[in-house]
């Protein structure tokens, strides 16, 4: 099923919500501490660069945590997301998000780069956020406004057709639109099956750590700093998959980036 012919109309947000969010799952504390270790070591470095932060998460979905791990140092974050009931979750999120996000926001503040910020991040996420309607294999549009200094990707390219080209092409967009050395995070559901949304059943591309590596490496190979971890355990969320992987770095140069 390549991407254009799954049912995007019919992605049930709050029913995604209620399986994975509405409780920390195990799997997704240690993504976070990944990802908040990560970010904080490259913003305690960058504390200092004169230029305005601005994030983009692609693909949001219905998922919160991705941006607000980035939002202590960003003047403006972009949530990109195709599905129309997605789209209006994250609308209705942006004046106060809900109650079950403040676990997640308490494991970022684990770290102390999150510590030292001491605004209130409900405030700040209707503040900063916004939302864009995108599909990341027809990404120029939304892409024209970066480049981002600081992105994320949540279980999207690989969570969104059963093609193997296609799910190259999502993870080259992403990292096309991120700024010569952004640091990014991205998190990749590991040889999954397909997965089901309420009543719906959605894509996915067969993927381990080799096709994810291969994906990245042209984007995020030539300043060392690209890491792959593999995670979780086969089945812990929902049947049709044997774990997940994170990927994280610092993008290319645009001089050592393949040609779009």
């Amino acid at each position: 099923m390549p991407n254009a012919q799954a049912p995007w109309a019919g992605f049930d947000s709050r029913a995604y919500v209620k399986a994975n969010y509405l409780r920390l799952h195990d799997e997704d504390a240690e993504i976070i501490s990944i990802m908040r270790d990560h970010f904080g070591d490259y913003f305690r470095e960058h504390r200092q660069d004169a230029d305005p932060v601005i994030g983009i998460d692609v693909g949001a979905g219905a998922n919160l945590y991705p941006a607000l791990a980035m939002l202590p140092w960003c003047k403006e974050i972009t949530l990109v997301e195709r599905s129309p009931q997605n789209l209006e979750y994250l609308e209705s999120q942006l004046e106060s998000y809900d109650e079950n996000w403040n676990q997640f926001w308490t494991v970022l503040r684990e770290n102390a780069e999150y510590q030292a910020y001491q605004g209130d991040p409900r405030r700040r996420f209707h503040e900063v956020a916004r939302v864009a309607p995108g599909n990341l294999l027809e990404f120029d549009r939304i892409a024209r406004r970066g480049p981002w200094s600081v992105g994320t990707m949540f279980f999207v390219a690989e969570s969104m057709t059963t093609e193997r080209e296609e799910f190259d092409r999502g993870v080259g967009s992403f990292m096309r639109a991120l700024a010569p050395g952004a640091p990014f995070f991205a998190a990749f559901m590991e040889h999954s099956e397909g997965y089901h949304v309420g009543a719906e059943f959605f894509p996915a591309c067969d993927v381990g750590e080799q096709e994810v590596y291969e994906s990245l490496e042209p984007f995020a190979g030539k300043i060392d700093t690209l890491r792959l971890k593999r995670l979780g355990a086969p089945g812990n969320l929902r049947k049709g998959y044997s774990g997940m992987i994170v990927a994280y770095g610092r993008r290319n140069l645009d001089s050592d980036i393949p040609v779009g």
